[in-house]
């Protein structure tokens, strides 16, 4: 395995409402050079809290009770400690070093702005050393490694299609050329060609570009067939994290099990995964000893 890029370890999440909630728990990872590691987890289980915890995006009432996330800079040989930087830092950080592409991300371009103008504002913020010309020539870049032509600048969004749109978003996240890129459920709402396709993408960049993927989604297949490794989401916490191989040969958690077999199969009689009864009630509460 490569080295690590990304160390989480302990992360709390914790929303300060009158009735305190504990979203995330204790919750980390490694992640390493070039791996895709998938996060899985039925909705509201903690997934996006946890990424924007690692990127620092939270907004009160949430509040990072305890842990730490560090980057192992290639580029410079630094650790950087993330929860540790300040403002500024932390402006610089996000998109030359770790970027993420946001659930819905398709309709998060600004509708009255070309997408020249788009992905020139992130280079202009993040990279002041660069002329205009230089900037569209790497904006064109980028827009042609994620498949959409180079004309497609002087476009505005609503005259791309949504796959089209998920493609730029993915180009404005590689502008940087960052270490880390986070994908939270980035073929939402697409259809399953054009979800395909960008998958296919994302697995080709990752190769020729050697960025590392924390790839989130709740369609545990989906993650079986792309990542190196999954870590298995539940209640905030992660109960299980391994290789998609052994995860989907072998798994060790119930929960995990119970995913599994909530996908139907193609050939086999439905539910064949779990046997009768092995699981019931097991979601319903706290997990006994005996099943966990």
């Amino acid at each position: 395995m490569n080295e690590v890029v990304l160390e989480v370890r302990d992360v709390t999440v914790v929303y300060e409402t009158e009735d305190p909630v504990t979203a995330v728990a204790s919750a980390g990872f490694d992640l390493h050079r070039g791996e895709i590691l998938g996060l899985a987890g039925e909705s509201g289980c903690g997934k996006t809290t946890l990424a924007y915890a690692v990127n620092r995006l939270h907004q009160p009432p949430a509040r990072i009770a305890s842990g730490t996330v560090v980057l192992h800079d290639a580029a410079t040989g630094r650790d950087v400690d993330v929860l540790g930087l300040d403002e500024e830092e932390l402006r610089r950080f996000r998109w030359s070093k770790l970027s993420m592409v946001f659930q819905g991300a398709m309709n998060a371009l600004n509708p009255v702005r070309t997408i020249g103008a788009q992905l020139d504002d992130t280079l202009r913020a993040h990279a002041p050393g660069m002329d205009r010309r230089a900037r569209r020539n790497r904006s064109a870049e980028v827009l042609e490694r994620v498949g959409v032509a180079a004309n497609r600048l002087r476009s505005y969004p609503h005259e791309l299609s949504g796959g089209m749109r998920q493609r730029v978003m993915i180009a404005m996240a590689m502008l940087l050329e960052p270490q880390v890129m986070i994908m939270d459920e980035p073929t939402t709402a697409l259809d399953v060609v054009v979800q395909r396709d960008i998958l296919r993408e994302i697995v080709r960049l990752r190769d020729e570009m050697r960025f590392a993927v924390v790839f989130i989604t709740h369609d545990l297949p989906l993650l079986l067939e792309i990542s190196d490794r999954i870590a298995v989401m539940r209640h905030g916490e992660i109960v299980e994290l391994d290789t998609a191989d052994t995860l989907y040969r072998d798994a060790a958690h119930p929960y995990t099990r119970r995913l599994l077999g909530s996908f139907p199969s193609l050939s086999g009689d439905r539910g064949a995964f779990i046997r009768s009864g092995e699981l019931d009630g097991e979601l319903d509460g706290e997990l006994t000893e005996e099943t966990a």
